[in-house]
This record gives structure tokens, C-alpha cells and sequence, in this order.
């Protein structure tokens, strides 16, 4: 199932050995999986910290929750690593917490 990218990567890549190419399809596939959840990581954050900016909502709450639960998910689905999930949890939650005080 290559499509048209595939064939002019292989046939004009740097790549010599059977094995070589077919990591540069790996890679290719596993990019392809991984490059939507990434996405949707950074949506979800910009999205938690653009709610954040506003007066506290039930909607902020909602959006920093499924923030973490996409950091989460990625981090579980190897996609990120889980301490790089860990602080930018961390981060979003510090933010959270200041707007939270600043508010009081």
C-alpha cells in the first residue's frame, strides 16, 4: 500500500540496504500514526490555555481535563514521552493554579 511519496522516497533516498529502506517505511507509518495525536495534544492544550485567560467556567475545567487525559493518552500510547507528559501537565496546572489565584 505505497503510495506515489513512498516510491520517490525510496527511489531517490540516501537509503542503500533492504533493511534501510524499510526503516524509512517504518518510520513513515509510525509518523503517519503518531502525527494526528500530537495534533490533538497541542490543540487540546492551546484550547485549556486560551479557557484558562477567560473568567473561571465550568468549560475551563472541562478543557484542562481533556488536556491532561490527551497528555496522558499519548504519553500511554508511547507517542510522547511520559515525562514530557508529566511537565507539560505540570505547566498547564501551574497556569491553572495562578489564574485560579489571581482571580481570588
Amino acid at each position: 500500500m505505497l503510495d506515489d511519496d513512498h516510491l520517490w522516497m525510496e527511489e531517490y533516498s540516501l537509503a542503500n540496504t533492504k533493511s534501510a529502506l524499510k526503516a524509512m517505511r517504518v518510520s513513515e507509518r509510525r509518523h503517519r500514526r503518531n502525527q494526528p495525536i500530537r495534533s490533538g495534544v497541542k490543540t487540546a492544550i492551546r484550547r485549556a490555555v486560551a479557557s484558562i485567560q477567560q473568567p473561571a467556567s465550568e468549560a475551563s475545567r472541562e478543557a484542562v481535563t481533556l488536556a491532561v487525559s490527551k497528555l496522558d493518552k499519548a504519553a500511554s500510547k508511547g507517542v510522547i514521552h511520559k515525562r514530557n507528559a508529566a511537565r507539560r501537565k505540570s505547566r498547564l496546572m501551574r497556569k491553572v493554579n495562578q489564574a485560579l489565584a489571581a482571580s481570588a
